[in-house]
């Protein structure tokens, strides 16, 4: 873990998306500074599924040593926004630090998004950013070392990061976007910097996304907050960067990792827009020629290609046969599964309907989810050597339909994985 130093020490952070998760994290990390944090939030009231709000975040800063400001402010409504900055300036006497982390995410295709939830990502992720950005800016210039810090992802443009949730990738560039045209903006006035995780980070938002179990494939939170930090005391001459949070570390000296891992010892899901290596799979994200090449595969297949005693055929075989009805009752879904590759084709597992069913060929009810991938990684993820988030993540598994449903293939996996 990276030290404190206690060069945060009376200066005011204004973080977006404070009361959980990674901005709480970062929050907590300041106030051991004896640091005054705004807790720019909508949670006031408790949520439902999400634990935390402004005002139990805000205790918990108090406990660590910092002073807070809780702030109601949903970062769509520009008015909220401004409210809550005019109130930390009045209160702390100006704003030396933004961290702008709220963020929307919905990882569905094109097709699949719902114009809200478009809406959702665009105002929340890119216009939130702006114009809290713009709101902090002319407080920020007056500060002695002022930065922003932007949750997002250094851009890279290959299609495979695009194609599987186009509008959230779009929404998550634009506060990239920021980060580049307002550091050279204000060069020389305030520090504009972007962090982003190497891996999947364990927090309530993942645990929806991933279900149960996923929390041993993350990091904790304190790696992004010790990395945060060390960006927040950096001279305003450090900016411009897209920072990933272990290469950082890994230049400040820490050499302990296993220290941020929920499961120290686990393989880690890589983040997305990286194109690194997982540690469990050997995996790389995929080219755009490598899915040209196996989309032309796909189009040229069909059911009656694959041999019987391919094995994918075997895999399904073995799937027919541990179908049970408690399976179908709890799962409720028809999963499709385009495959491409020599063995490829289109195939099913109907947990739905009657006593539940497998094969070749579309499923006999309409799919509540399609899966599009390569023979060789379908057999990886029913024998248990390819997880189906990490698949998902790394762009070598495509979804449609239903994400609720799709997330549950997961846990039913481990009841096939000992049989194949």
């Amino acid at each position: 873990m990276l030290p404190n130093t206690g060069k945060l020490a009376g200066c005011t952070l204004f973080i977006t998306g404070a009361s959980r998760g990674i901005g709480k994290a970062i929050a907590l990390k300041a106030a051991k500074d004896g640091a005054n944090i705004v807790i720019a939030a909508k949670t006031a009231e408790p949520h439902p599924k999400l634990p935390g709000t402004i005002y139990t975040a805000a205790a918990e800063i108090e406990a660590a040593g910092g002073k807070a400001l809780p702030c109601v402010v949903n970062v769509r409504e520009e008015q909220q926004i401004i409210g809550a900055v005019e109130k930390a300036v009045k209160t702390f006497g100006g704003i030396d630090i933004l961290v702008n982390n709220a963020s929307a995410i919905s990882l569905t295709g094109t097709l699949e998004t719902e114009t809200k939830k478009v809406n959702l990502m665009m105002d929340v992720n890119v216009r939130g950013t702006y114009l809290t950005s713009k709101a902090c800016l002319p407080h920020l210039r007056k500060s002695k070392n002022p930065h922003i810090l932007n949750l997002s992802p250094p851009m890279n443009m290959k299609p495979t990061w695009f194609k599987n949730h186009c509008a959230y990738t779009i929404s998550k560039y634009g506060m990239s976007m920021c980060v580049l045209g307002m550091a050279e903006e204000f060069r020389g006035e305030v520090a504009v910097n972007a962090l982003w995780p190497k891996t999947a980070i364990h927090t309530a938002a993942m645990d929806m996304l991933g279900g149960a179990g996923i929390e041993k494939q993350c990091r904790k939170t304190d790696i992004i907050a010790d990395a945060a930090y060390c960006i927040l005391t950096k001279p305003k001459t450090f900016t411009g960067n897209f920072i990933i949070d272990e290469v950082l570390l890994r230049e400040e000296g820490v050499k302990d990792f296993d220290v941020y891992a929920i499961a120290p010892g686990h393989p880690l899901m890589p983040d997305f827009f990286l194109d690194a290596e997982i540690d469990a799979t050997g995996m790389k994200p995929e080219s755009h020629e490598e899915k040209k090449s196996s989309g032309s595969k796909h189009a040229a297949s069909d059911g009656a290609s694959a041999k019987p005693s391919s094995p994918i055929a075997e895999t399904f075989r073995v799937i027919q046969g541990g179908i049970n009805k408690e399976m179908v009752k709890s799962t409720q879904g028809v999963f499709q599964f385009e495959l491409s590759g020599d063995e490829g084709g289109t195939w099913y597992i109907d947990l739905k309907n009657n006593g539940g069913s497998a094969g070749v060929g579309k499923a006999p009810v309409a799919a509540d989810v399609v899966m599009s991938m390569s023979s060789d990684d379908f057999v990886k993820m029913f024998t248990g050597k390819l997880k189906p988030t990490m698949a998902f993540m790394s762009g070598k598994l495509r979804i449609k339909g239903n994400m609720a449903l799709a997330i549950k293939l997961e846990k039913m996996l481990t009841q096939f994985n000992a049989k194949l």
